[in-house]
């Protein structure tokens, strides 16, 4: 059963348009350093879909990664403690849907983006995952 999760990334660190840039190779998501959104990392299994976050600049999902590659020992890690998957672009929201009007909508007010605005990591429902795609002009 595939999952669905959020990742967030800070545009001028990792955008979607790198992530584009990487192609089918895809690029490692790296650099998480806490505990719950490592475990979250942990959980993903190939072929689980990923909604893009721009965070602190913009806060807006922007876009669809795939996972490539299961949880492996992070590089950027230099005590080896964390851990990092590889994920390729998918495709790209026609609208961004910021987080302004996620806050906005009720069905989604249980999300972990706005209950734990602070965790990188986070699953995604269904229901979910299709109102922000509906909001997002992908269906």
């Amino acid at each position: 059963v595939m999952a669905y999760w959020l990742l967030k990334s800070e545009p001028d660190v990792w955008s979607i348009d790198q992530q584009m840039k990487a192609g089918s190779k895809g690029a490692d998501w790296d650099g998480v350093r806490n505990y719950q959104a490592a475990n979250n990392l942990k959980s993903m299994k190939k072929k689980d879909l990923c909604l893009f976050y721009h965070s602190n600049i913009g806060k807006e999902i922007v876009g669809i990664v795939e996972v490539i590659k299961t949880a492996f020992i992070d590089p950027s890690d230099k005590e080896k403690r964390f851990v990092a998957v590889k994920v390729k672009f998918k495709n790209k929201l026609k609208t961004p849907v910021t987080l302004e009007n996620i806050k906005k909508n009720k069905e989604l007010k249980d999300l972990v983006l706005i209950k734990q605005s602070r965790l990188s990591v986070m699953p995604i429902d269904t229901k979910s995952w299709k109102i922000i795609l509906k909001m997002g002009s992908i269906t």
